[in-house]
């Protein structure tokens, strides 16, 4: 029934590899240049700085298959995911893009060829939107594809026009529809947004910036940024009515569904269940594969939301001891070919999951008890306390979500007001210690360094220790030329240094600590940081001597440490083994691979 998603994934790519596109790997799902996104969520955030001219690289014409995370932030469909047809926190988005290169005539001919020709839809199906005062768009739909006029409609700004920000590139776009015909919805038209017309891809036509009065100019070099979801594609290819039926997603769920011994299709709680635990697993296994931990904070937070949703959807269909890591061979299996980190990354990622499933079973356990009690203590109709549902949330690591989810199904409800007030007091307490999470951006401190052209040299990968030099000090959120021990106690800063052999985790995660020692002077290092690309930080305690910046120094791992940390989960990048081949199948066939 159609192309499988590994064949449609690879036909795009070589399809566009054969109109002189580069085909460049999917970033990491913690996107590199840009602090104040939580996660990459489309394929252009690689590319930003290419499309407003900041940065320059040898090709003008790129295609991308890109890891995609929503969920936390702005894009937060979380509590929707395992009840509808699309919603997922983790999808694959396929992508074309021009930086200045070809405008609007190729990107349809492109998009035209590749749906028509390649994948073969059917054109007596296919609608397109553009923006309303985009008659140039219009009328090269109509001559490129021939579609009658009629099936070109104009939509507002809301659909049809896409800006980066407030301000900064933006531009109108044209979205492309297939109609999946009457059984989908009889009396639907293209503008409801319901089932019978589903949108697959949008291009997007980068034509002017905007400014923050409002006013718009025409960029000098327009681009084309496009995106069309994968398993959706895949939907409308094999003809199965949600993205969970498609041979990417099913061969993940039928997994789980042997595991829990539970068939699919059968029981309507069940199937959510097993929903959810298909779409969870393939982001909690992307999201550890790049690098995120579980933790209380930042995208380590949302990762371990994820992980725990999946846990007690897990628990609804009788697993009580940790099982969810199994599923991370389901996913390498079927996507280890495309993405050969997944199975570089496979016991490391299985490791992380298991620690956080065994943690969270038993804290689930003790959380439920101390619930019990303090339900038993509230009127029907009434709410629990702020203060109980913050300890549930601080101690047992209960997300707000879950007490509520308990308390409605004894009718009862939660003082929000009063959980918020507990939840900005420790917020209060943990922003001196904020380590960068990507949600609150960078210190301004840091873009300031950054934009001095200071850099530092990461070589942890193969070494534990390196001599290097004090590029800049941070103390009391100032920069400052020294550090100076008092009489009586250590001085903290954050030093930034040229070469480091420090492992700094971004997105709230802890790095590695050790020290700095130099010439009388002896520096502790809790932990290191990235705020920005190609800077480190350490962040740590001055117990001798005074520290200059241009100073000399020896930076040393804590060994231990670092060990403690892979021991329990596992390494940034492994040394993948010799009979590993992420670029063939179990077969031995070659796999679509990037």
């Amino acid at each position: 029934s159609g192309q499988s998603v590994n064949e449609l994934r690879e036909s795009f790519l070589k399809f566009f590899e054969s109109k002189k596109h580069h085909r460049e790997r999917s970033s990491l799902l913690i996107p590199q240049n840009d602090p104040t996104l939580l996660f990459t969520n489309a394929g252009m955030v690689q590319f930003k700085d290419l499309f407003t001219g900041k940065e320059k690289r040898n090709y003008s014409r790129a295609t991308t298959c890109q890891k995609c995370v929503r969920a936390g932030g702005k894009h937060n469909d979380l509590e929707s995911v395992g009840f509808t047809k699309r919603h997922h926190t983790f999808f694959e988005m396929l992508g074309n893009f021009s930086f200045g290169d070809y405008f609007k005539k190729e990107a349809i001919e492109y998009a035209w060829e590749y749906l028509t020709k390649v994948v073969g839809l059917n054109p007596n199906q296919l609608w397109v939107s553009v923006f309303e005062n985009d008659d140039e768009a219009l009328e090269l739909w109509v001559k490129i594809s021939g579609l009658p006029r009629e099936r070109i409609v104009k939509m507002g700004e809301k659909d049809n026009f896409w800006a980066m920000g407030d301000t900064g590139p933006c531009g109108p776009c044209s979205e492309i529809y297939v109609d999946r015909g009457e059984a989908y919805g009889k009396d639907e038209t293209i503008f409801d947004g319901g089932e019978r017309f589903l949108e697959i891809w949008n291009l997007v036509f980068m034509q002017f910036e905007r400014f923050a009065d409002g006013k718009m100019i025409p960029l000098p070099r327009p681009s084309v940024d496009t995106g069309m979801g994968l398993e959706r594609l895949a939907s409308v290819v094999q003809n199965v009515e949600n993205n969970y039926m498609i041979d990417g997603m099913q061969s993940v769920l039928q997994g789980f569904a042997h595991l829990v011994k539970r068939p699919y299709g059968k029981n309507e709680s069940d199937d959510v269940a097993l929903k959810v635990l298909t779409d969870h697993i393939r982001a909690c296994t992307f999201l550890i594969s790049d690098g995120v931990q579980p933790s209380n904070e930042g995208r380590g937070y949302v990762l371990r939301r994820i992980l725990r949703r999946a846990i007690r959807y897990g628990k609804k269909l009788g697993c009580n001891r940790p099982f969810f890591h199994e599923g991370v061979d389901f996913v390498e299996r079927e996507m280890g070919g495309a993405y050969p980190e997944l199975t570089q990354n496979l016991s490391a990622v299985k490791n992380i999951i298991y620690y956080e499933e065994e943690k969270f079973f038993e804290t689930l356990e003790n959380g439920l008890k101390l619930l019990e009690t303090k339900m038993k203590a509230v009127k029907k109709g009434g709410a629990l306390s702020g203060d109980v549902a913050f300890q549930l949330y601080d101690t047992f690591g209960f997300p707000l979500d879950l007490t509520e989810v308990i308390l409605k199904e004894h009718h009862l409800s939660v003082d929000h007001a009063g959980f918020q007030k507990e939840l900005e007091a420790q917020r209060d307490r943990s922003r001196a210690s904020w380590k960068g999470s990507g949600q609150e951006g960078v210190s301004e401190i840091y873009k300031e360094i950054s934009a001095k052209g200071m850099k530092t040299e990461f070589v942890g990968y193969s070494k534990l220790e390196a001599d290097t030099k004090i590029l800049a000090i941070v103390a009391n959120g100032k920069l400052v030329d020294e550090l100076e021990v008092g009489l009586e106690v250590g001085l903290a800063g954050e030093i930034v240094i040229g070469t480091s052999p420090f492992y700094a985790q971004g997105g709230g995660q802890v790095g590695d600590a050790g020290t700095l020692e130099g010439k009388e002077i002896s520096f502790v290092v809790q932990e290191a940081f990235k705020p920005v690309k190609d800077l480190f930080v350490l962040k740590g305690e001055l117990k001798k001597g005074s520290l200059k910046v241009g100073a000399s120094v020896s930076a040393k791992v804590d060994q231990e440490r670092r060990l403690e940390r892979l021991r329990r989960h596992g390494p940034g990048k492994q040394v993948q083994a010799p009979d590993q081949r992420p670029d063939h199948d179990r077969s031995g066939r070659r796999a679509p691979g990037r």
